[in-house]
């Protein structure tokens, strides 16, 4: 039998480093009034004896748990299928760690779970929170406001004017739709469609609107509901053949919306980009690259949005408070786009 190794203690440190129990305490705990010189005494004899703090412990002197929620808005099954969901998790996961925090996912497969994540936030069992893909109807941010806990949102939250209110991180939306458009006009391509995203969320409103914007002439049977999905651009620029045949552009927006609406064209007949040119939005490199042709897109900067989330929330609580921001600061950071070119336009 292999015999238990026991786990060095507090005592253990204090006797190493020569001091007293209470000296090692507000050291591990970050508290003050210890000189440096003992200070780093007690760090020298943490590291000889991989002392590990008692969370728990530490948690009620300091009540701070050194985790934080990631409250995801849609169902297991789009959030594992989606790689925008991978790339915003590894921004916010590297910065975390960054600053030993630990990661808590918590997703919601329909409403019934809004009530559960909004009764885990206000539990205590985190610092904060970074929500995203909210939808407009959405109930969670009245639930999370009412936990109490510090909230940063991904993507502008439909109640938000972008000066006051919540804090959030968002990419210009509306802008880089608007780059797309024309790009394709710059083509000379004059029957432009576009395949919007779900519009109960603010990002596919918004990018509706950026199209609209440069094609404020243009004919409504040019635009087509889409989910953000593959399946759904493929459904979507169905419905586009259907009532234009004459298209001679489309606007997708998102990436996996346009490698649906790639994989119509093909099977419709139709050459990309010399028939029907396309034009996605993400640049999510899984996907734009290994389409055929290789995509035309709009970049933003997804892990820097994720990573950018976790800064604010753990800068402080007053840059993440949703009810005490300064009157007319800012409360929203929205991050520029860019137009990548490649094959499809």
């Amino acid at each position: 039998m292999t015999e238990a190794v026991s786990r060095p203690t507090l005592e253990a440190v204090a006797a190493r480093a020569g001091v007293s129990r209470a000296t090692v305490s507000r050291v591990v705990n970050g508290g003050g009034g210890v000189r440096e010189p003992l200070a780093e005494r007690v760090r020298r004899a943490v590291d000889e004896l991989g002392y590990v703090p008692n969370q728990a412990a530490r948690s009620l002197v300091t009540r701070r748990h050194d985790a934080v929620a990631v409250v995801v808005a849609e169902p297991e099954t789009r959030v594992f299928a989606d790689p925008f969901f991978g790339l915003q998790l590894r921004g916010i996961s590297k910065e975390l760690t960054a600053h030993d925090n630990q990661l808590v996912l918590l997703l919601t497969e329909g409403r019934d779970d809004h009530v559960r994540v909004a009764r885990y936030l206000a539990g205590g069992h985190v610092d904060g929170a970074l929500v995203f893909s909210l939808h407009l109807d959405d109930p969670l941010p009245g639930l999370i406001q009412g936990a109490g806990v510090p909230t940063v949102f991904g993507g502008r939250p439909g109640w938000s004017d972008g000066t006051h209110g919540p804090v959030f991180v968002d990419s210009d939306n509306r802008g880089g739709a608007r780059d797309a458009v024309r790009h394709l006009l710059g083509l000379d391509r004059t029957r432009i469609a576009h395949i919007t995203g779900p519009l109960d969320q603010t990002s596919a409103v918004d990018r509706r609107d950026g199209y609209r914007d440069v094609t404020q002439d243009a004919d409504p049977q040019l635009v087509a509901e889409g989910d953000f999905t593959s399946a759904g651009g493929e459904r979507a620029m169905r419905e586009l053949l259907d009532r234009r045949p004459d298209l001679d552009a489309v606007f997708a927006a998102n990436d996996l919306s346009a490698s649906g609406a790639l994989r119509v064209l093909r099977a419709s007949g139709r050459r990309v980009p010399e028939d029907v040119a396309v034009v996605g939005f993400d640049d999510m490199l899984p996907v734009a690259e290994q389409t055929d042709p290789p995509l035309t897109t709009i970049r933003q900067d997804i892990e820097e949005m994720g990573r950018l989330m976790a800064r604010l929330l753990l800068s402080g609580p007053d840059r993440s408070d949703q009810d005490e921001n300064a009157a007319g600061a800012p409360s929203g950071v929205v991050l520029p786009t860019t137009l990548v070119r490649r094959a499809s336009a």
